[in-house]
């Protein structure tokens, strides 16, 4: 199973979806999976520290379906 795009909650008790996205990017199988955060915490440091685990959208909760759409058309363009 690969799947081309993964949203992830950044919240999570016990591994947090930055500790996930780390686990992710270390596989190279899923170099090419879009990773998503989706979280409450929209802090520009929140946002850096998402991109350093490696997660390629920040969205803070609750997204709006024009975000979303626009993540999901960008996957044609990703990596």
């Amino acid at each position: 199973f690969c799947p081309e795009i993964v949203f992830l909650d950044i919240g999570l008790p016990g591994q947090d979806g930055h500790q996930v996205a780390r686990k992710i990017r270390q596989n190279s199988r899923f170099d090419e999976v879009m990773l998503v955060a989706l979280t409450g915490y929209g802090q520009d440091a929140d946002r850096q520290k998402s991109k350093a685990a490696g997660i390629d959208v920040h969205l803070v909760k609750p997204p709006s379906m024009k975000q979303i759409n626009e993540v999901l058309a960008g996957l044609a363009g990703h990596r």
